[in-house]
Order: structure tokens, then C-alpha cells, then sequence
């Protein structure tokens, strides 16, 4: 299968169209509901080894999932790569563990964070924020979608290298051909 085959395999399963809000607060008339092909086996499987390119052969110690959406990519990206798959929460919890990160100690691990659509970047630097203020180094990371919204450039200035295995012109290019 062909880069194009997967990015229309993508669109046809997740693109919608009407009004729907943004974690940003933008409105957007499209939407990549990503539950849609991470909830598809066969999709995300290839989603994920396409991934796997992204990832460097050293140096990682784990992915960071972020939740909700980066956590099923990052598991079957782990399974592909036999690099340990870390959840990352939103907030630590305040209860049993306290955590942030389900999976194992992040102090002092280099991370490479797994996110499924990044629009302005926002829960990605949140996340980024608290993983390096609890010990952890995060300097690279890998999304499915960029929404060409500033997000990947509002990373790379907070530290950040995120590449995007599409961006929303390649999706929908491939989609509507």
C-alpha cells in the first residue's frame, strides 16, 4: 500500500463535515474524528508503522502517549517499535498513584511524545510542560494529523521537533481524488 492509499484510507474513515469546536476554541468546518481510525485495527496498525520511521533506532526510553488520543497510537507503536509505551494524563491523579504518567518513572527518561492531531499544539506543550519539570527530556515527537494551524511551529519554539505523518491539504487531497 502506498503513503496515498493510507491518507485516503484515514479520510475516508475519519472526515467529517459540519460545525465543531476545537480544543483551541476555533470552529472548524471539517473534523478528522480520530477515534474513527484508531478504533479501526487494520487502520491504525498501518497508521502505526508508518510511524515507526519516525522513531529513532536509540535514545528513547519510552513513548508518551498523550491521553486520550495519543495512547492507543502509542500502544500499537510500541508493540511495531519494542519501545515501552508510557500514558501521559492530562493532570496528575489525585488519588491512588498521584501520577502523571501511567507506565513508569519519567524522571531522568527521554521521551518521544506520540500525539494524534495537533492544532495549535496547546495539549502537547501542557503535556510537554509538566514531563520536563518532573525530570524527564522531551525534544522530538510524532502526531498522525497536522491541522496547519501554527501547531507544529508553536512546538518547535517551545523544544519541541514534531513531525506529522499528514497534514489536513494531504488528507484531504488524497481523500477527494
Amino acid at each position: 500500500m502506498t503513503t496515498n492509499d493510507l491518507a485516503r484510507d484515514i479520510y475516508d474513515a475519519a472526515h467529517l463535515t459540519g460545525e465543531f469546536t476545537l480544543r483551541s476554541g476555533v470552529t472548524a468546518t471539517e473534523y478528522f474524528d480520530k477515534y474513527l481510525f484508531e478504533s479501526d485495527p487494520k487502520l491504525i496498525k498501518r497508521i502505526a508503522e508508518r510511524l515507526a520511521e519516525f522513531v529513532p533506532s536509540e535514545g528513547v526510553d519510552a513513548l508518551a502517549g498523550l491521553e486520550t488520543g495519543g495512547i492507543p497510537i502509542a500502544v500499537v507503536l510500541s508493540q511495531i517499535t519494542g519501545v515501552p509505551a508510557y500514558f501521559i494524563r492530562k493532570e496528575a491523579k489525585t488519588y491512588g498513584t498521584c501520577r502523571l504518567a501511567e507506565g513508569g518513572d519519567i524522571e531522568g527518561k527521554r521521551l518521544f511524545v506520540v500525539e494524534d492531531v495537533v492544532t495549535s499544539g496547546g495539549a502537547v506543550m501542557d503535556a510537554l510542560g509538566e514531563l520536563r519539570r518532573r525530570g524527564a527530556t522531551v525534544e522530538e515527537g510524532v502526531c498522525v494529523i497536522d491541522r496547519e494551524s501554527g501547531g507544529l511551529k508553536n512546538l518547535a519554539d517551545n523544544g519541541l521537533a514534531m513531525k506529522a505523518l499528514f497534514t489536513m491539504s494531504e488528507l484531504k487531497t488524497a481523500g477527494e481524488a
